[in-house]
Order: structure tokens, then C-alpha cells, then sequence
């Protein structure tokens, strides 16, 4: 299915009301169904990017950068996908989102690598932006050490942007489209970007098979318990439809093969030196499975994802470019 763009899903939910038209489009299971939503809407993506960045974006393509230099890897494959300048437009503000869940070093393949995530800054500084954003949401300690720890604060200010620290006062409730969140918690930062730049981590996951770039996007909620109690694969593709990140940049330089997604044995790290990189997160998430020796539908959020329209799971529809 065509991955549809943010303001395409944020106009179809205006005309849906409340959201009731999505139940039909995106079917599926109804249980664990929430009351009918009562948060803020979405606000309007239109003219997010002109035509002609937008014309400039591959979205039919994943690009599997490899070699020693995870900055180097990042450049390559944001060039083959376009560009910087085909996501960022000058004066945008651009939130960089890694997956930051606890205070690891690089080598334990926990957090994202720092060199990713200050190349894809970098990047988008050099684009024009007006600010780059990098924030998560760990799931313990100061977020500010875990940046400093994982080596990821340094990063981002050198490379010219600026490390956010997300608290409860920036939280707000959205009407999320699908039928299972209804409402649900989202850092208004991140909503309110021009532009959403997501920067996984490539790891093993005891609920969902792997975390890669839909699951790193459970960063952006202060209400992880939720998702899980009503169920990851529908909620973790519904939080998606509501952020429709435009790019995916997925740090396999190490991978997690078991005791995700906290880890801390070296043991369990494989290093791979790859960068997977896509205009469509899904398609991204569907290739990374490989370098597990899995397959798609062992993840069942990225089957649930390609059901709503988010992207593409059938890897045979889209062109793999390896540089």
C-alpha cells in the first residue's frame, strides 16, 4: 500500500469526525476498544514541504548503508534517499528521536549509536533548519545523564543542535486514529514538529520480536502501560498513524540479539557496521528483520502498520539499494 503522508491521514481524520470512518479503513480486531475520543485534535500538517522537496523523496526505496563509520554510513544513505534538503526545508523545526530507554554506552547496542544520531543532525542543520530537537522518554534515570552515557548529548551539540529533556508538563491528550487508543498521551514537541526524523536502535524485544523504528516511536507517550495493556502491534501502529515520522534512519552498526531492550551482557551484541534508511518506516523495519535472521511477520506490528496504510511490508514492491 502507498505510505500515505501525514497531512493525507490528518485530512482524512478531519473528515471523519471523531474518527469513526477510520474503523472501516483500517479494520482489524476491536477488542480492548477505548471510550470515543475526546482529546485534542492533530493539528494540520498541509504544506509541511513544498512539492518539490517532496518530489525529490524516494519512498519506493530502503537504503542499506555499510562500512566502519556509522556518520559516513548515515550520509550515504540519506543521499541515496534523496537528500536532507528533500525532508527539511530552511526554518523548519526538526525533532530528532533516537531510542535512549536506558543510561548504556554504544557498545551494548541498547541505545542509539551517537554517531547516527549527530550525522542525522548534522544533516538537517546543514538543510537549513532553523532548530534540531533531539528528546525520548527513558524509562528510568535522568534523561540528561542517559544522553550523557550514551554518548549522545555530545553528539547532538556538536553537530548544532540541542538536547531536550521531555517532562509531564508537555504532554497532551490526541484523538488518535485507529480504532483501539481512542485518546492517548503524546509530547506535544514532537506532534508539533515540521519535521519528525525517527532513530531506532536495532534490538531484540521480549513483547514485540524486535524493536526497530515503530516501536521506537513509544518514546513520544508518557503512557507505555496502556499500549501494552491493550495491546502492542494495533497501538504501536495507531501511535504512528498520529506522528508519521518522515524518515527512518536504523543504527545497525551493533544489533541486540537477546535480552531486549535492556541488555548489558556484550555477549548478546552482534556488530553489524549497517545504516538501514527509508522514507517508509515500515519498509525499513520489514528489511531490518533480516539482519536477525527473522522475517516481518514475526514482528506483528509491522503486518499492523502495512494494514493501515503507514507503509509497506512486501519487500518485493520496493527497490533495496545497497551503497
Amino acid at each position: 500500500m502507498r505510505r500515505l503522508t501525514r497531512a493525507e491521514f490528518l485530512e482524512m481524520m478531519a473528515l471523519a469526525g471523531a474518527g469513526s470512518a477510520v474503523l472501516g479503513a483500517c479494520g482489524g480486531d476491536s477488542a480492548g476498544g477505548s471510550a470515543p475520543p475526546e482529546g485534542a485534535a492533530l493539528p494540520s500538517r498541509d504544506g509541511r514541504a513544498s512539492a518539490e522537496a517532496s518530489a525529490k523523496r524516494d519512498r519506493r526505496t530502503v537504503v542499506v548503508a555499510r562500512g566502519p563509520s556509522p556518520g559516513n554510513n548515515v550520509e550515504r544513505a540519506v543521499a541515496a534517499v534523496g537528500g536532507m534538503k528533500a525532508f527539511v526545508r530552511p526554518g523548519d523545526v526538526v525533532v530528532v528521536k533516537p531510542n535512549v530507554i536506558h543510561a548504556r554506552t554504544p557498545e551494548y547496542a541498547v541505545t542509539t549509536n551517537p554517531e547516527v544520531v549527530g550525522a542525522v543532525v548534522r544533516l538537517a542543520v546543514q538543510a537549513g533548519a532553523a532548530k534540531v530537537l533531539m528528546m525520548d522518554n527513558p524509562l528510568d534515570g535522568s534523561p540528561r545523564n542517559n544522553y550523557e552515557v550514551a554518548g549522545i548529548a555530545p553528539a547532538v551539540e556538536n553537530a548544532g543542535g540541542s538536547v531536550h529533556v521531555m517532562g509531564e508538563p508537555g504532554y497532551r491528550s490526541y484523538r488518535i486514529p485507529g480504532h483501539v487508543l481512542g485518546t492517548h498521551p503524546i509530547y506535544r514537541d514532537i506532534v508539533d514538529a515540521d519535521v519528525l526524523i525517527n532513530v531506532p536502535v536495532a534490538k531484540q524485544h521480549g513483547s514485540t520480536g524486535l524493536t526497530l523504528a515503530g516501536k521506537n516511536m513509544m518514546g513520544a507517550t508518557s503512557d507505555r502501560g496502556r499500549m501494552h495493556r491493550l495491546g502492542l502491534s494495533q497501538t504501536i501502529a495507531e501511535l504512528n498513524a498520529a506522528l508519521l515520522p518522515e524518515l527512518a534512519v536504523v543504527d545497525a552498526t551493533r544489533i541486540l540479539l537477546r535480552n531486549g531492550p535492556s541488555g548489558g551482557d556484550l555477549a548478546d551484541v552482534e556488530r553489524k557496521d549497517t545504516v538501514v534508511v527509508s522514507a517508509d518506516w515500515v519498509a525499513a523495519d520489514a528489511w531490518t528483520t533480516r539482519l536477525f535472521g527473522m522475517s516481518p511477520d514475526l514482528v506483528p506490528y509491522i503486518a499492523a502498520s502495512a494494514r493501515m496504510g503507514l507503509g509497506t511490508d512486501d519487500l518485493s514492491g520496493v527497490t533495496v539499494a545497497e551503497v
